[in-house]
């Protein structure tokens, strides 16, 4: 059941607290609540409930929903942590959509896997997309904010009817499962097995004498091999092998026993480990006797078993176990063009990146920032058909240094150099949702729920970016207004934010969103 709720939100002058204070209107959760389209975020959400039934407690509205959601991931922390951060916080409470400050759990922690089910990946790039034309919008109307945001250049030159800068690329956000080898996935099947093992046998006690597992033994040589740092290619295969016998015993017998008892008596849990198990087994046993280590849509994880291996070739990490993403930047505001649990080669995204580019701006790029794999000539075919230009050195042979050439070749160096610089946010926006963010280890256990929090992630950090934008325009205003009268501002700002008088001018600056006061310099 669910009742349709107005998304209209009170004055914060309005909002109630019950110890008679009042919220500041310059708060950054204030200014977040005014960003996010909450009405496409209720539309979205209410489609999910059945319309005619009155029955049940009706659900968490779809503000609450989202609202929880973005407050998890901005302020990274766990869902309990979250729920409480919430009930402590009137500024987080009035983020959600709530009319007075109430100091009880507004909902249970678990309610947060609830919500990441019922908004989906391409559900969430939308509301992030609404966001992204909206400021754009608003930024464009004021002809102060536009004067002292600094991506503007990126947008500033055209060629034709081709404008801005589109910069892609890659990563993976990995998933929160222990470093999968061969013999640790076994290992852990087998134990899993053998507690299935438990379950089915428990109705036939009396009756026969319960199946051999050979647990103690198993566990005894597995132990044994782990202690080893180094393991030579012959002792690892011999420990496969004899695990793989122990796991092949237990899932025959498993097999004799569902047909006497039925496998109801499994939960939902262990049914679904039993059916991994088996494809872990097959795809183990086929690379141990063919003597090879790659088989398509391996297991790495019986728990999350759509996790992928995802080979990037990086130093600190060559293989990544989590879902690979294709990302694009545009004006420091960055879209979530494709996520996918399987490796594939991102070169095959810039085509529809373009044309993604084309349906939010209205135009094609006038250039893209790209690594060498996007680079192909098929890629490069279609970039010259509409007069984008693609970073990096052209195909063929360098051109013969000559005279008359010298002057050319420095220019494409030039050229060069800075694509390379310009792709470089890029990076630093992987960093940020990497870094500050959840993205380099995603805790949800479920597919759907880990695509949430991936865009969740990747919404955030538009927000923070906007949100960093106006604290940048008003330090700027400030700026401004202080080369003119600096005594004037220093009483005004002291009226507004509540300071004693001074009796020297004071200059204001601002650092992570608290408002600190420094003696002004000559």
């Amino acid at each position: 059941m669910y009742r349709k709720r107005n998304t209209k939100q009170l004055s914060f002058v309005d909002f109630f607290l019950p110890f008679g204070g009042k919220l500041r209107s310059d708060n950054r959760w204030v200014i977040l609540a005014d960003m996010i389209p909450w009405e496409l975020a209720e539309s979205f959400y209410s489609e999910q409930f059945s319309k005619i039934t009155k029955r049940g407690a009706p659900a968490k509205s779809a503000r609450v929903a989202l609202g929880a959601l973005i407050i998890k991931e901005r302020l990274g922390v766990s869902d309990e942590e979250a729920v409480e951060q919430i009930r402590e916080n009137p500024y987080l409470q009035y983020f959600l959509g709530f009319h007075k400050f109430c100091d009880k759990l507004p909902f249970d922690p678990s309610m947060y896997v609830h919500f990441r089910k019922r908004f989906t990946l391409v559900q969430l790039n939308q509301i992030n997309e609404a966001i992204v034309k909206h400021e754009q919008a608003k930024r464009t109307e004021n002809s102060e904010a536009q004067s002292c945001d600094d991506n503007d250049d990126d947008n500033a030159s055209s060629s034709g009817n081709n404008k801005g800068k589109l910069i892609i690329d890659a990563t993976c956000a990995p998933a929160d499962i222990r470093y999968p080898t061969d013999i640790s996935l076994i290992n852990e099947a087998r134990e899993k097995s053998e507690q299935i093992i438990d379950i089915l046998f428990e109705p036939l006690k009396g009756t026969q004498r319960k199946p051999r597992t050979y647990r103690q033994k198993a566990r005894r040589l597995f132990v044994n091999h782990i202690k080893n740092r180094k393991q030579a290619v012959q002792k690892r295969r011999k420990s496969i092998g004899q695990q793989l016998r122990f796991l092949g015993r237990n899932l025959r017998t498993i097999e004799k026993l569902a047909g006497r008892v039925s496998l109801t008596r499994l939960s939902r849990r262990q049914y679904r480990n039993l059916l991994v198990i088996h494809e872990l087994y097959r795809q183990q046993l086929w690379m141990y006797e063919n003597r090879c280590n790659r088989i398509e849509d391996r297991i790495v994880s019986i728990s999350q078993p759509y996790v992928r291996p995802i080979v990037r070739g990086k130093a600190s990490a060559s293989t990544e176990f989590g879902a690979k993403l294709s990302a694009s930047l545009v004006g420091g505001d960055v879209f979530l063009d494709r996520l996918d649990w399987n490796a594939y080669n991102e070169s095959g995204d810039l085509v529809e990146q373009i044309e993604s580019y084309k349906e939010r701006f209205g135009h094609y790029p006038e250039s893209i920032h790209c690594d060498k794999i996007y680079r192909s000539r098929s890629n490069r075919r279609f970039c010259k058909e509409r007069g984008i230009r693609i970073s990096g050195p052209p195909l063929g042979r360098p051109p013969k240094k000559t005279e008359e050439s010298t002057e050319a070749i420095k220019t494409q160096k030039q050229q060069q150099r800075q694509d390379e610089l310009d792709r470089i946010p890029i990076e630093g926006k992987f960093g940020q949702g990497k870094r500050r963010f959840g993205l380099a280890r995603i805790m949800a256990k479920l597919s759907n729920t880990s695509e949430t929090v991936i865009a969740i992630t990747f919404m955030v950090m538009n927000l923070e970016k906007w949100l960093q934008q106006l604290l940048f325009c008003f330090i700027f205003a400030v700026q401004q207004c202080a080369k003119a009268n600096l005594k004037a501002l220093s009483d005004f700002m002291a009226t507004l934010f509540g300071f004693k008088s001074c009796s020297r001018p004071i200059g204001y600056i601002f650092k992570d969103h608290e408002l600190l006061t420094v003696e002004a310099r000559n």
